[in-house]
């Protein structure tokens, strides 16, 4: 198991991880990449705890989705199946097995106060921080996305299902967008990655 981790995780994040892992008897699988999430935790029929996590994910939001996962079975033996899956327990939960990894020799010294301030108070995806899923993005492969924030209002842009979108005004912390089939609004992180058409 190490050695699969070793390929996924920071090298000062593997011993920690797996020790998470094996402790909670959790069946770690690494799939494809999946668009609508980083990864996913649930109890199988016959008891087993299965965590998937996206293969695509660098070490870094790799790590924290592993942890994010591991935070919802313990979250639910110790409270309860009625919790709210990211609600109040979740969150002290999720903090609690983070903070050992919020290290220098884990994270970069760009990422660390980000992440700090994050565990302040986390939230169901890293996603929505974007100060952070965009510093956490700076590790990925390049592609050629674009963010909603740095597109000029009005642009026209296609997002991974095919749907084609213009941009429209910001509002408090996301973008109203027309979808140009529908003519419906829908709102985006500013941080969302997306294909520009045409500026």
């Amino acid at each position: 198991m190490n050695q699969v981790l070793s390929r996924y995780l920071p090298s000062h994040a593997v011993e920690p991880a797996f020790m998470l892992i094996r402790d909670n008897n959790v069946h770690l699988k690494v799939v494809n990449e999946r668009r609508t999430r980083h990864g996913d935790y649930r109890r199988m029929p016959d008891g087993a705890q299965q965590i998937t996590i996206n293969a695509n994910l660098n070490q870094y939001r790799f790590l924290i989705t592993l942890v994010h996962e591991i935070a919802h079975l313990l979250a639910f033996e110790k409270y309860g199946g009625r919790i709210k899956p990211h609600g109040r327990e979740w969150k002290l939960t999720f903090r609690n097995l983070m903070l050992p990894f919020i290290h220098p020799e884990i994270f970069p010294s760009k990422l660390l106060p980000l992440i700090a301030n994050h565990f302040k108070n986390p939230t169901a995806s890293s996603d929505t921080d974007a100060r952070l899923s965009i510093a956490l993005k700076s590790f990925d492969q390049p592609n050629d996305k674009n963010y909603i924030f740095e597109m000029p209002a009005g642009a026209l842009f296609r997002i991974y299902n095919g749907k084609v979108f213009k941009k429209g005004p910001k509002r408090i912390k996301r973008y109203e967008c027309l979808e140009v089939n529908s003519g419906k609004i829908y709102l985006f992180q500013p941080n969302a990655e997306v294909e520009l058409i045409k500026a």
